[in-house]
């Protein structure tokens, strides 16, 4: 048994009203049907010790990463204190140890041979743009025309996380493959409006594509071409394109305004990834040691 269409309608307005991203929506009402699943109940008829030995579970035989285990205890946290509220203790005092993870990146070469490995047009060029703008994935489907602004080469990102909108630069390459890509659709407000397979009905789409299908040919593209990196996902183009700027040079202090980052130590994380500097710091060790 799932969560039941009513209380699943009526979690997602709670969260719509709460002003939680769409992506984490769907994550988070993912977690409750997990849980409505495993004891083939619906939610609101599940104990507090029932829940209990469903996140014991989790932790102990499933072994979820302490992301994901994040994201399940949250969504469900939020469901029994908003839509079917329960006073529980397990809830007040669950708590998820914070993993500090390095994210996955690929080097520019990289990043051309995946995108060069996308198969359709469409889903070549958001990823493309998602790359060379910084983009999170929602950021990026949700591109207007009107944001774009050609005579000062900067996009208007909206729907930033946290409600944040920014300006990024806008390289002339994008520009110019945004333009080109538009004159297949002519879509009169979407640059990614919602496609059919074979790319066509974008001129009169309501609605940009949707998120399941970007993540889709990324994966196709890098099980192609045999890749076995761990956790590259879409986020590790905006990932690899902080990196990637930091290498080039670019002051940490724009690459945090560039990715809207609200503390500098969230961008300081590229700090380890990049590998500028490193062989000099290599000589010099080895001549210390020598």
């Amino acid at each position: 048994m799932i969560i039941e269409t009513r209380l699943a309608k009526r979690m997602l307005e709670d969260l719509q009203l709460a002003g939680v991203s769409s992506t984490t929506q769907q994550a988070y009402l993912r977690s409750v049907r997990g849980l409505a699943r495993h004891f083939r109940l619906s939610p609101d008829k599940i104990t507090e010790d029932q829940l209990r030995q469903y996140l014991l579970y989790l932790k102990n035989e499933r072994r979820l990463a302490a992301g994901t285990l994040k994201i399940v205890y949250y969504g469900i946290r939020f469901f029994y204190s908003r839509t079917v509220k329960r006073h529980w203790q397990t809830l007040q005092k669950m708590r998820v140890p914070t993993e500090h993870k390095l994210p996955a990146v690929m080097s520019i070469n990289e990043v051309r041979q995946m995108i060069a490995a996308v198969r359709t047009v469409h889903n070549r060029v958001f990823l493309q743009t998602l790359y060379s703008l910084g983009l999170r994935l929602e950021e990026g489907l949700h591109l207007q025309l009107g944001d774009i602004d050609k005579d000062r080469k900067l996009v208007h990102v909206h729907r930033g996380k946290g409600a944040k909108d920014r300006y990024v630069p806008l390289p002339d390459a994008t520009l110019n493959l945004l333009r080109e890509y538009w004159k297949t659709h002519r879509n009169p407000t979407w640059i990614f409006p919602a496609v059919k397979r074979d790319g066509k009905g974008g001129a009169t789409a309501r609605d940009p594509m949707i998120a399941s299908g970007r993540r889709q040919c990324m994966k196709k593209a890098i099980a192609e071409l045999g890749w076995n990196k761990q956790g590259l996902t879409l986020h590790s183009l905006r990932h690899s394109y902080a990196t990637h700027l930091l290498e080039a040079g670019v002051n940490l202090r724009l690459i945090q305004k560039y990715l809207g980052h609200s503390s500098l130590q969230t961008t300081m994380v590229y700090l380890h990834l990049t590998t500028q500097g490193e062989e000099l710091a290599l000589e010099a060790i080895n001549r210390v040691m020598s």
